[in-house]
């Protein structure tokens, strides 16, 4: 696919999984590159809902977008993404990123290190699914003798190139020195992306390799309606959950500290539609207009427009609203 026409599409929890399936596979009619499932709150696992689009799917891509580097064992994180492969042969995104409080801390995971225990886990993974016979000690993987056991399916080495999904700065320059790319985050202005450029490519002059050897996938928030204020009203939901549950989102996002403090004393977890309705009276429209593709068609692709200029290679667009209108909105 032309890089000017790169375009994906990112599935959470907006829609039922049968509408998910139905989706992904309209997705690959319509010429999108890939779809990415998200693995967020304690809604909806990634890697069921990427089996189930490899299995009606032929061409697109399928990404985690993305799983978390704590909660899989690594032998079983690799032989996952091998049976994945197997169902889509080099159709396989690993997206993972180093998840966030309070769930991590919630659920009982002590992030500390999170960049050595990200170097750990990328380095074992791949070599693994390249099928070597693995030794290794760190402070956070440790494993002796072990291999992925190909008993059905090729015995080679597996293409699945691993994305970070990274927010901070010290991730986002480890995704350009070690990373095959990096899943940009979504509910930020296109100005964030200057910053996460800059580090990106420090990263990967580190490695040795330039910038544009990182790919650079950005989840985007796209709401889109013929109505703008209905558009605007589709995204603000999303938005406000957000702000309240991912403190790391509402520090990118520019949001000041009252209007978050506003809204987490609503919220509880998990947050119900009432009081998600009655915290979004603090979530400005401009704030909206400002961290998303939202509004009219038009409108929506000259949003875009504007992260693809600022370093996005591929927009991967959460559709909130009418979601075919929005795939046919940005079809290739």
């Amino acid at each position: 696919m032309q890089p000017e026409k790169r375009v994906a599409l990112y599935l959470q929890d907006a829609h039922p999984l049968e509408e998910c399936i139905r989706l992904a596979k309209y997705a690959e009619e319509k010429g999108f590159e890939a779809v990415w499932q998200a693995e967020s709150r304690l809604v909806r696992d990634a890697i069921v809902p990427m089996a189930a689009y490899a299995a009606v799917t032929s061409r697109i891509k399928i990404g985690s977008g993305v799983i978390n580097n704590w909660t899989r064992n690594i032998g079983l994180l690799a032989a996952t993404y091998l049976t994945l492969d197997d169902l889509a042969p080099d159709r396989i995104l690993c997206g993972i990123g180093a998840w966030w409080d309070p769930l991590a801390k919630n659920v009982g995971i002590d992030r500390r290190k999170p960049l050595l225990a990200m170097k750990e886990t990328i380095e074992v993974f791949r070599r693994l699914l390249r099928l070597e016979n693995v030794t290794f000690h760190g402070e956070f993987h440790n494993v002796d003798g072990i291999e992925l056991d190909v008993v059905h399916g090729r015995r080679e080495p597996r293409n699945v190139p691993v994305l970070i999904g990274a927010t901070g700065n010290k991730m986002l320059a480890l995704a350009g020195e070690m990373a095959d790319g990096c899943l940009l985050n979504y509910c930020v202005p296109p100005s964030y992306n200057d910053r996460a450029m800059e580090l990106l490519s420090a990263g990967a002059k580190k490695a040795g390799r330039s910038v544009d050897d990182v790919d650079r996938p950005q989840l985007i928030v796209c709401s889109v309606d013929n109505d703008r204020a209905v558009a605007i009203e589709g995204a603000k939901e999303l938005i406000t959950q957000y702000l309240a549950q991912q403190p790391h989102i509402a520090k990118a996002s520019g949001v000041d500290e009252e209007t978050v403090k506003k809204i987490q004393s609503i919220l509880g977890w998990p947050a119900t539609k009432e009081q998600i309705h009655e915290a979004m009276q603090f979530v400005p429209d401009e704030l909206i207009l400002n961290i998303t593709a939202t509004g009219t068609p038009e409108e929506a692709k000259a949003r875009v427009e504007e992260y693809k200029a600022r370093g996005c290679t591929c927009p991967v667009l959460y559709p909130l609203g009418d979601a075919d209108l929005m795939i046919d909105t940005f079809a290739p």
